[in-house]
């Protein structure tokens, strides 16, 4: 079968699309032929290599997938061959204290599929019961196959990490990125106050359209000048981070009393500078997050399933443009997903 693989950390130019065996399924799993497989920041973050973070090479890329079920082994019930499926991109043990508490992202040994182990960038994909759920039927592979990662991600840090409430206001950084614009329509849906930055007119209008309520083009000298003008001495209540060093300052400058960052990422670099004064004198948090737990999850995909929230696949390329499709996602001219067809 094809698989997207790297053997060696670099540029685009280390993506191969490689012939390697066909998976042979387990009793306990499932064979998932993969019709679509979205791209995400974090296949970046891997092909260049994680500081400090060792990970087996070769590796196939890939968190996001949606597909048909082409074999079923012996001992798994409750599904059949040719239902539609989607992956659910957690990898956790199941048996520790954290995942009995329903806290499966705690888990000691948490991973992602295509960062821990090899992902769904194939042909075919071995998977647990545990990360796969029925796929809704009003979707096209590509469009199912962009939504777990981003929506559990943006889910996680809104809801359990930030406790964002109906009437607050929340600033969402990059909202036409992936996670930026999963969270617009989440924070739309728990009844939030929506301002969100981006890098041109053209991704202004992408924003709006997806529910934001004030959109700034953080190229623009004024942009955080023009938040504080809106807000006034109240301040944002959640600031949903994810670029890191290059909004960090601005993040503690705009955030109100008794406000919340909640980060998942550093796309610009994670070395950034706190005044411990601001945050206890205005006893604000600064909230850490990774993807989700399960009942996120189930929550997520009962949202997609009632057409609540909504795909935005930007673009689709054939697995062997991959390279392609990173260099869009690595010069920020997309809006929404970038999606590999197989």
């Amino acid at each position: 079968m094809k698989a997207v693989r790297i053997h060696e950390h670099g540029g685009p130019e280390v993506l191969r699309v490689d012939e390697v065996p066909k998976p042979v399924c387990p009793e306990d799993k499932v064979l998932v032929q993969i019709k679509a497989a979205a791209l995400n920041h974090l296949d970046l973050w891997i092909r260049n290599g994680i500081p400090g973070m060792h990970l087996d090479l070769p590796l196939i890329l890939g968190s996001d997938g949606a597909g048909v079920i082409s074999e079923i082994g012996k001992s798994v019930t409750g599904w059949g061959v040719g239902d539609r499926v989607v992956i659910q991109p957690n990898r956790f043990c199941g048996n520790c204290e954290q995942c009995l508490a329903g806290r499966e992202n705690y888990c000691r040994k948490f991973g992602i599929i295509g960062e821990t182990e090899s992902g769904v960038q194939c042909e075919y994909y071995i998977a647990d019961t545990a990360n796969i759920h029925p796929m809704a039927d009003h979707l096209s592979f590509p469009e199912a196959a962009s939504m777990q990662l981003v929506f559990l991600t943006a889910h996680q840090m809104l809801v359990k990490r930030a406790g964002l409430k109906r009437g607050e206001t929340v600033l969402i950084y990059g909202g036409t990125s992936g996670v930026g614009s999963a969270a617009i329509q989440i924070a739309k849906d728990l009844g939030g106050r929506v301002l969100a930055t981006v890098g041109s007119e053209e991704k202004r209008t992408f924003a709006l359209d997806l529910g934001a309520d004030h959109v700034f083009i953080h190229s623009e000298n004024r942009w955080s000048r023009q938040v504080k003008e809106l807000v006034g001495r109240k301040g944002i209540d959640v600031i949903f981070e994810h670029p890191g060093a290059a909004t960090w300052p601005q993040s503690l400058r705009l955030l109100g009393r008794g406000g919340r960052i909640v980060t998942c990422g550093a796309t610009t670099g994670p070395g950034v500078n706190l005044d411990l004064r601001h945050l206890f004198m205005k006893q604000q948090s600064i909230l850490g997050s990774t993807m989700s737990d399960l009942d996120t999850f189930r929550k997520v995909m009962e949202k997609i399933h009632a057409k609540i929230y909504k795909p935005f696949v930007d673009k689709i390329f054939p697995l062997e443009a991959v390279g392609e499709a990173h260099e869009r996602i690595e010069n920020r001219e997309q809006m929404g997903k970038v999606v590999l067809v197989l």
